[in-house]
């Protein structure tokens, strides 16, 4: 598995799209323009939510679709040198292509979900 670098083109450029919820701070939308796994599971391209309980280091992630959880992934808090410039998605892939989620960061904030096998991609420390 090799791992993709995080850009904001390339973000963009692989249609996936984190908006923060505007309610606390264990909420976040998560918009997929393309199919990608999370913790084993694939997730089609659509609208999701992310919830989480805890202050960290170590909380677990639900993957919501509607009202039923599709996915659950520990993962971690980690603290960012200074706030995301905007919403992301980091993510790996495969050798055949397929997209993995590894973490997510949110704008404005100085803390960044790791969803696991990101290995210091997402550049920060544990809470």
């Amino acid at each position: 598995m090799k791992f993709a670098t995080v850009s904001k083109s390339l973000v963009m450029g692989a249609a996936l799209l984190l908006a923060s919820s505007a309610f606390a701070a264990t909420k976040a939308n998560l918009q997929l323009s393309n199919p990608a796994t999370i913790s084993g599971t694939k997730l089609n391209a659509g609208d999701y939510k992310l919830e989480w309980d805890g202050a960290g280091p170590n909380v677990e992630v639900s993957v919501l679709k509607g009202k039923n959880v599709v996915a659950k992934v520990q993962a971690k808090l980690v603290d960012l040198e200074k706030p995301a410039a905007g919403d992301s998605v980091v993510f790996t892939t495969t050798e055949n292509g397929a997209s993995t989620v590894a973490g997510v960061r949110f704008n404005g904030k100085k803390y960044a979900l790791d969803l696991g096998g990101s290995d210091g991609v997402m550049g920060g420390s544990s809470k």
